[in-house]
């Protein structure tokens, strides 16, 4: 359908989605709708998103949704507290992706939008520790790189470091239930 993704971001999350998620499932997208919402949609997936609400103050979309999956990407670095909000979901799958911490490059942040904050940036293992510590298995993940064609060191170390990393995760069964 898309000859031409605007992102490799876009390209990898799609194959990721595509191998784990069926299409006849429906899914929570946490944030609100974006252009890779119309991806999914193109593709089949029936979705649904947050209205942009601060899921650190208000979590009841999340705690109200009949989705059978919660997609989240590049979502919980934006967050001060995503430990509440993957505890918040009742869905049972989960398909989340994040940007990884550098050790070349500082945390990203911006000065005017305070939407725009990463107030975390997750090594793969941290993050497979919240999840697994909020109730979820790791089930399948996957790496890749965002070179820039920019001239330097760090653009050159770009090309082989990993700056996204995505989970797909099912939620672990209480037996006490």
């Amino acid at each position: 359908m898309y000859k031409y993704f605007p992102h490799k971001r876009y390209k990898h999350t799609l194959k990721f989605l595509e191998s784990h998620i069926s299409t006849s499932e429906t899914i929570l997208d946490l944030g609100i709708e974006n252009p890779f919402t119309k991806v999914m949609k193109d593709y089949g997936y029936k979705v649904s998103n947050t209205d942009g609400e601060d899921l650190d103050e208000d979590t009841s979309t999340i705690q109200n949704s009949k989705a059978t999956v919660v997609t989240a990407f590049e979502i919980f670095e934006h967050l001060l507290s995503p430990y509440s909000v993957l505890k918040s979901i009742k869905a049972d799958k989960l398909v989340a992706s994040i940007p990884m911490r550098l050790w070349f490059s500082p945390a990203y942040r911006s000065k005017t939008d305070m939407w725009d904050r990463h107030y975390h940036e997750f090594e793969d293992w941290q993050f497979d520790w919240l999840l697994k510590k909020t109730g979820w298995k790791v089930i399948a993940t996957d790496r890749w790189t965002n070179p820039t064609k920019k001239i330097g060191i760090r653009p050159i170390l770009r090309w082989f470091t990993p700056r996204y990393y995505i989970v797909f995760a099912e939620r672990i069964k209480n037996t006490n239930d």
